[in-house]
Order: structure tokens, then C-alpha cells, then sequence
């Protein structure tokens, strides 16, 4: 009996030590965190619609998407908020850190979030629609995509009071923008926290209505997981930055120069082919002035004619001021389109260092076109030797320790032992004349 009672002790104090743990395992809640940093581009919209799915496949409590942005195109930020309010996990957009902003389509974005909070000192608003360069756009489409926005924004903010909605309307009618404090003050948004610490602790207990049904979010025992951008989507998006996409064209119209002054190998044109090709795809994703395209395919063509009609560096000094030329036009309105713009000494000193390779690489093809041909039979022009079988019409001598097919040079016979000296090539036979001793 007693070692009954003692067996059943002892199990009761394992269940006593396991339910802890499990029911701990089971009030543990898991939150999705992102950090969506810069320009809007098709690389950000795919890691949102990534993490949006991983956050439903994990049954995740909330999704926190943290935000610094100057905006991007209208049709971008529409997918995001389709995303967004599509999704089966509550979302919180979090414009942090400290100093970021949600301009411009970001002020949509935060607003499409069933939660919108604001770390302290960063900035909301200036949502008014610009051209795909950053420009003023014609005063009919611009009232046309105005209202549009601003019915949009209605539609997001419905449940705000009306003093969001008008002063969310302001930031897309007149451009305004507002600081954290100020946007709280009316209600645009739901809270302000100092960090994600500060946010989970605001939202136990927040109930929110999803195309699912209503939800209550709790943090009490929350893990945060946060999904960071692949190996592909961070290469991407640097190819988003004016400078890469200078230096990548830069390597890939000198790779491909160094290819065509010396064809047969592969390796400078295959890198030459990989860097256009990426530059290519990043100036499909920025607002560039593609006026500047014609200034590089000037630059591109001077190279090529330095090849075939050398000017001692004539040319490639006029290429190499035109692919300058190219390079700052091409990018000279991506700044204002809230995209970094490109460093104009970049731009000189690899452009300078252009040229001086171009020019180094052509002094050594022109160099090497000089040099006479030290393989083949060119080289035994010249070359003495001896008549292996007698010339007649056609026989045989030794030159450079190999025997030869040859013919005469004057036509006359030349007998077997008798030196000779090579006049010229024909074919595959060697020209002749015999040495007067």
C-alpha cells in the first residue's frame, strides 16, 4: 500500500511540474515584426505580402509593420493596402524609429493598418500625388487622383473621428503633414509609443474586426519573430540605389569594352552581361529621366569606333564626358521622387577612372597590333635553311630545325644541300631563293 501511495506521489508531481509548462506553451502568443525602410518598390511590396502569409500560417496574434518611408507610386501603395486589409492577422503599422516619417502613400499605409501608432518625434502627411518623377503633374489629373486619394482616405479613417478625416484629407488637398502629437490630438492615429515594448503592452486586450470576425489580441506572453528580407529581395532592393546602378553600368560597359578589344574570352564579357542586365532592372524600378539613356549610348558607340578607328584617345574622351552626362541626367530627378539621389563626384571620378581604363586597355590592343607575329610561319620569313629534296616544281627544306613544303622564288631549280633563305608564304608551302655562296 505504501508503495502505491508513493507511486502515486510521484505522479502527481510530475503533472504538477508539466502543467505549468504546458499551459504556459499554450498562452504563448507569437507577433510578427518587419521593418519596411525607404521608397516604395516592388521588392517591399512582396516581402509585405510575404510576411502577411507567414504571419497567417503561424496563426500569429499581430502583425507590426515597422515603417519609415517618403512614399512611392499610387499603384504600389494600393497593393499594400489591399494586403493589409485583406489579412487574416490584425496589423499594426508602427512608424519608427524616432525621426521616421510615413509620407506621402506611407500616410495611407498607416492608416489601412487596423492599428496606426507613431513613435515620438516622427512625422505623417504630405500625401499630396506627384508625377512618376517627383514632378508637378497636369492640374485635371491631379484633381482627378486627389479626390481619389481623399475618398480612399475616407473609406480607411471611416471609423476616426471627423477631425482625422479632415485633416487626413489636408495632407493629400494641400500637402500638410503632422507630427506624431498632433496626428494622436485628432484622433488620425491610435497611439504613440516609445518602442515595440511600449506598443505590445497598449494592445493586450485590443479587440479588432476582421474579415474573419472580431479578434482580441493578447500580448501577455508574446514572442516577436521577426521576418527579415531574403538574400534576393535585400539585392533588389539595393539595386534601387542610384549609385549601385552607376557603378553597375560603369563595370558592365567596361567589361564588355576589355571583351570587344579582345574577343575569344568569356569572362569579362560574362561579368559585363550580368552587371547591364541588373542595372536594367533597376532602372525599370526608379523614376530615372531616360533622356539620359541616348548620352550613354552615345558613350557606348564612341568606345566601339575608338576600337576600329583609333584617334589616340580622342574619342574616348569624348565618351567618357558623355557617359557623365548620361549618368547625371538619368538620375537627376530621383531625389525629389523621394529616392537617394546619385553623388555627383561618384559620377566624375568613375567616369575618370573609366577612360583611363578604356585608354589603358586600347594602348595595349593598338600595342599589340604593332608587334610583329612571333607564331606561324609568318615568323621564318627571313629565316636561313637548307634543301631537304631537290626544287623543282615543288620540294622540301629545313628551316628552324622543321622540314617545309617549298617552291622556288624565281622558278628556277634548286638542287638538294643548297642554302636557301625563306622569301614569303604561300599557303601552306614556303617561297624560296637559293644563297649565292
Amino acid at each position: 500500500m505504501t508503495k502505491k501511495l508513493s507511486v502515486i506521489f510521484l505522479l502527481v508531481l510530475l503533472l504538477a511540474g508539466l502543467f505549468p509548462s504546458i499551459t504556459g506553451q499554450a498562452q504563448t502568443q507569437t507577433g510578427i515584426t518587419i521593418e519596411v525602410s525607404g521608397p516604395l518598390t516592388p521588392t517591399l511590396v512582396n516581402y509585405i505580402e510575404r510576411s502577411i502569409r507567414y504571419a497567417e500560417q503561424k496563426n500569429a496574434e499581430v502583425l507590426i509593420i515597422v515603417l519609415d518611408t517618403p512614399g512611392g507610386s499610387i499603384d504600389l501603395m494600393n497593393t499594400i493596402i489591399q494586403n493589409i486589409r485583406a489579412s487574416q492577422v490584425p496589423v499594426v503599422v508602427y512608424v519608427s524609429p524616432r525621426g521616421a516619417i510615413a509620407g506621402s502613400a506611407g500616410t495611407l499605409i498607416t492608416l489601412a493598418g487596423h492599428f496606426g501608432v507613431m513613435a515620438p518625434e516622427t512625422a505623417i502627411g504630405a500625401a499630396s500625388p506627384v508625377g512618376a518623377q517627383g514632378e508637378e503633374i497636369a492640374e485635371t489629373l491631379a484633381t482627378k487622383q486627389k479626390e481619389i486619394l481623399k475618398a480612399s482616405v475616407r473609406s480607411l479613417a471611416e471609423n476616426r473621428s471627423e477631425e482625422a478625416i479632415l485633416l487626413a484629407e489636408e495632407t493629400i488637398e494641400t500637402a500638410r503633414a503632422v507630427s506624431a502629437n498632433e496626428a494622436l490630438s485628432v484622433g488620425l492615429i491610435d497611439y504613440i509609443a516609445t518602442d515595440l515594448n511600449d506598443l505590445l503592452t497598449w494592445l493586450d486586450g485590443k479587440s479588432v474586426t476582421l474579415l474573419s470576425g472580431e479578434k482580441t489580441i493578447q500580448t501577455d506572453q508574446m514572442i516577436l519573430d521577426p521576418v527579415r528580407m531574403t538574400f534576393i529581395e535585400q539585392l533588389l532592393q539595393l539595386l534601387t540605389n542610384p549609385n549601385i546602378l552607376f557603378l553597375l553600368l560603369t563595370i558592365g560597359v567596361q567589361a564588355v569594352f576589355i571583351e570587344l578589344s579582345n574577343p575569344g574570352g568569356w569572362v569579362a564579357g560574362f561579368i559585363g552581361a550580368v552587371c547591364l542586365i541588373l542595372a536594367i532592372y533597376g532602372l525599370g524600378i526608379l523614376p530615372v529621366n531616360w533622356f539620359g539613356i541616348l548620352f550613354l549610348v552615345v558613350a557606348f558607340i564612341l568606345f566601339i569606333l575608338e576600337i576600329k578607328t583609333p584617334t589616340m584617345g580622342g574619342l574616348t574622351v569624348a565618351g567618357v564626358v558623355s557617359f557623365a552626362v548620361g549618368a547625371l541626367v538619368l538620375f537627376n530627378n530621383v531625389e525629389t521622387a523621394g529616392f537617394q539621389g546619385v553623388s555627383i563626384p561618384l559620377v566624375v571620378g568613375t567616369s575618370i577612372f573609366l577612360g583611363i581604363g578604356i585608354f589603358i586597355v586600347l594602348s595595349f590592343a593598338l600595342r599589340a597590333l604593332r608587334e610583329p607575329v612571333k607564331t606561324g610561319m609568318e615568323t621564318l620569313i627571313g629565316r636561313s635553311g637548307y634543301v631537304v629534296a631537290e626544287i623543282t616544281n615543288r620540294g622540301s627544306v629545313q628551316v628552324a630545325g622543321e622540314q617545309w613544303s617549298a617552291i622556288s622564288f624565281d622558278g628556277k631549280p634548286i638542287p638538294e644541300g643548297a642554302p636557301i633563305i625563306v622569301k614569303a608564304k604561300d599557303g601552306l608551302n614556303l617561297i624560296v631563293s637559293q644563297v649565292e655562296i
